[in-house]
C-alpha cells in the first residue's frame, strides 16, 4: 500500500492504528540502517597513557578503515566503555590493575563474542602466550608495540573483519527482504480488512460534498472505487423507530433490514452500501436512465415484504439520475426529499421523487433560499402544522440575525426573494399567488412581526397548495394517458402493467398507487372490465362466436375469457345472450 493511501486514511478520520505494522516499520528501518558501511570502532586499553597516546598517533588509522572510539587504563573501565560504545576491536594491555588484559579477554568472550581481542605486553612469557592461544585471541604482540607490525595486524584484521561483515550484509538483506514482503502483506491484508470502512467514509463524504473536485479522482482510485456509470443514483432505506413490533429492539429491526437489503438488493445492480444516520444508503451504477423505475419497483416489493415478514416499517427514498458520482450529493438530497414524502403518500413502499413531484424542477438548492429550505420542505409536503413551525422558526432567525433595520430590510427583501425563486423553479406565477402586490419589497419589510409571520403563512400554503394541484393534474394526466392507452390496445393479448408503465416511463408502484387512487380501481381491473364491457356489446350487437369476441378483446383462451365475463355479469357469453334476446 502506498504512502499515498495512507495519508488519505486521515482525510476520511480513520487512521491505521496497528501497533504492529508501526513497530515494523521501525524494525526495518533500523535494519537498514545498520547497512550503512562505517569504520570498525577500536577501544584501547592500557594502564600507560603515555602508551595509549603513542599508539593513537603513531597508526593511521581512517586509512587503515578504523577509528579509536575510547581509550581505558583498566579493565574494568574498558568493559564500561566496550557496552557504552560497542567497538569491533579491542586492543589491551595484560599487566593492568584491578582486572589485567586475560581476565577482559575473558569477559569479553564471554559478553562479547563478536569483538576482536588484541594483546600487547612487555613481558615474553610462555605462559602468557599459551593463555592467549586458550582466548583464541587474533593478535598477540610485545611492547614495545611497533607500528609497522600493528598496521599489518589491523591491515589484516580488516580484511577478516569486511568478510565477516558481507556475509551478515547478506544475511542482513535476506532478512530484510523476507520482513519487507511479510510487512506488505500484513500491511495489504490490513488494508483489505478496513477498505469497506474506508470506501462508506468515502461515500458519505461525497454525499456531504466534502469531497474537493481535485482530489476526487485520486481518493476513486486510492479506495478501490469502480463504478463507471455512466449514470448514478442514491437510494435511501428509512426505517421507522416507531412502529416496531413488539418485544423487538428498534436497533436490531434496523440491522436485520439492513441485511436482508444486502442479501435481496445487492446482487440485482452494481451498487455499494453503507449507513448514514441511521438508514440504509445505496449508491446505483446506472447503464441507462429508465432502470430507476426498475430500481422503484424493486424496492418497492422489498418494502412491502419487510414489513410482511419483519413487521418492519421501511420508506424507500429513490433520488434524482446524475451523470457523475462525484454529483452523487445532489441525488441524495432528491431522496432525503423523497423519503419525506411519506406524510402524504405512505410509508412501506418506494417513493420515487422524479415521479411524485414532475412538475417541480428538481435544482441543487440555491444560496438565496438555502436559509428557508425548513419552510419549502414543509410546503413541498402540504403539512399545515409544520408550514407555521417552520414560519415562526424564519422570524426567530430573523430576530437572531438582525441588529439594524438595514440588516432587518435586507432580511425581508431575502425572504421575498426566496419565495419568488422557489415560485420560478416550480413553474408557479408568484405574483398571482401573493395577490399582485405592488412594490412588494418594501411593504413586507414594513410589516409588524405577527403580520410577516402571517404574511409568511399564508404564501406558504397558497404555494403548497398550487404544488398539490399541479401534482394532481399530472396525476390525472397520468391516468388519462394510461387509459387511452388501454382503449388503443385492449385488444392485445399482451398489454399489461409492466408494458403501460414502460411507455409511461414510470414504476409500478408509483403508476399503481396513483391510477387506484385516481380512478377507484387497480389498472389491471380497469383493464379487464374495460374489455368485459367491450365483449358484451359485441355479445349483443354481433353473431361472433365467443372465442372469436375473446381473442378481439385479448383473450387466447376461450375458456378463461368466460371464465372472466361469468365473474363480471354472473352468466356466461352465450346465456348472456340468450337472457338479452
Amino acid at each position: 500500500m502506498s504512502k499515498k493511501i495512507l495519508k488519505a486514511d486521515f482525510v476520511f478520520g480513520y487512521v491505521i492504528r496497528d501497533v504492529n505494522l508501526l513497530y515494523w516499520n521501525k524494525r526495518i528501518a533500523a535494519m537498514k540502517k545498520g547497512k550503512k558501511m562505517e569504520r570498525y570502532k577500536v577501544i584501547l586499553v592500557d594502564d600507560e597513557a603515555e602508551v595509549i597516546d603513542m599508539i593513537e598517533k603513531k597508526i593511521h588509522w581512517n586509512d587503515l578503515g578504523f577509528e579509536v572510539a575510547g581509550s581505558a587504563t583498566n579493565g574494568v573501565k574498558a568493559l564500561e566503555l566496550v557496552e557504552k560504545l560497542q567497538p569491533d576491536v579491542v586492543l589491551t594491555d595484560i599487566k593492568m590493575p584491578y582486572m589485567d588484559g586475560l581476565e577482559l579477554s575473558r569477559r569479553l568472550n564471554r559478553e562479547y563474542p563478536n569483538i576482536y581481542i588484541m594483546l600487547c605486553t612487555g613481558f615474553d612469557e610462555f605462559e602468557y602466550a599459551k593463555e592467549a592461544v586458550h582466548l583464541e585471541i587474533k593478535e598477540y604482540m610485545l611492547k614495545p608495540v611497533n607500528a609497522t607490525e600493528l598496521s599489518e595486524s589491523l591491515t589484516n584484521l580488516k580484511h577478516t573483519l569486511d568478510r565477516e561483515r558481507e556475509e551478515k550484509l547478506k544475511a542482513l538483506d535476506a532478512a530484510i527482504a523476507k520482513l519487507e514482503k511479510e510487512y506488505v502483506k500484513k500491511l495489504n491484508d490490513y488494508f483489505q480488512e478496513v477498505l469497506p470502512k474506508l470506501q462508506s467514509n468515502f461515500f458519505i463524504s461525497l454525499i456531504e460534498g466534502r469531497v474537493e473536485k481535485h482530489d476526487y479522482e485520486r481518493f476513486l482510485q486510492a479506495y478501490q472505487v469502480d463504478m463507471k456509470g455512466p449514470l448514478f443514483g442514491c437510494v435511501i432505506f428509512h426505517t421507522s423507530e416507531n412502529h416496531v413490533p413488539e418485544g423487538m429492539n428498534p436497533l436490531l429491526l434496523s440491522m436485520s433490514v439492513e441485511r436482508e437489503i444486502k442479501q435481496r438488493l445487492m446482487d440485482q445492480w452494481n451498487c455499494r452500501e453503507f449507513i448514514y444516520m441511521g438508514n440504509t444508503l445505496l449508491i446505483l451504477e446506472l447503464d441507462a436512465e429508465d432502470k430507476i423505475t426498475q430500481i422503484t419497483d424493486a424496492c418497492d416489493r422489498f418494502c412491502r415484504w419487510a414489513y410482511r415478514i419483519m413487521g418492519a416499517v421501511v420508506t424507500a427514498g429513490i433520488g434524482t439520475v446524475c451523470d457523475s458520482l462525484y454529483e452523487i450529493s445532489l441525488s441524495y438530497e432528491r431522496a432525503r426529499e423523497a423519503v419525506s414524502y411519506r406524510v402524504l403518500y405512505g410509508t412501506k413502499r418506494a417513493i420515487n421523487i422524479g415521479e411524485i413531484v414532475p412538475k417541480e424542477q428538481i435544482k441543487p438548492v440555491q444560496s438565496e433560499e438555502s436559509r428557508m429550505q425548513t419552510l419549502f420542505r414543509a410546503i413541498r409536503i402540504g403539512d399545515s402544522a409544520e408550514i407555521e413551525r417552520a414560519a415562526h422558526g424564519e422570524m426567530e432567525k430573523l430576530h437572531k440575525n438582525t441588529e439594524t433595520m438595514s440588516q432587518y430590510n435586507l432580511a425581508t427583501m431575502e425572504i421575498v426573494s426566496g419565495f419568488f425563486k422557489f415560485c420560478t423553479d416550480n413553474s408557479l406565477d408568484f405574483n398571482k399567488i401573493s395577490g399582485n402586490m405592488q412594490n412588494i419589497y418594501e411593504k413586507v419589510s414594513q410589516m409588524d412581526e405577527s403580520s410577516l409571520t402571517a404574511w409568511i403563512v399564508q404564501m406558504s400554503e397558497t404555494i403548497s397548495e398550487k404544488l398539490k394541484c399541479a401534482r394532481n393534474s399530472s396525476a390525472r394526466r397520468l391516468i388519462v394517458e394510461a387509459q387511452n392507452i388501454v382503449q388503443e390496445r385492449y385488444m392485445e393479448a399482451d398489454i399489461s402493467l409492466d408494458e403501460v408503465c414502460a411507455v409511461l416511463g414510470v414504476s409500478n408502484s408509483y403508476f399503481s398507487s396513483v391510477f387506484k387512487k385516481e380512478a377507484g380501481k387497480s389498472f389491471i381491473s380497469y383493464l379487464t372490465d374495460y374489455r368485459m364491457d367491450i365483449a358484451a356489446e359485441m355479445i349483443l350487437n354481433t353473431d361472433e362466436k365467443s372465442y372469436t369476441i375473446a381473442e378481439k378483446v385479448g383473450y387466447l383462451d376461450a375458456n378463461y375469457f368466460s371464465y372472466v365475463f361469468k365473474k363480471k355479469f354472473g352468466v356466461s357469453p352465450s346465456k348472456y345472450r340468450a337472457s338479452v334476446k
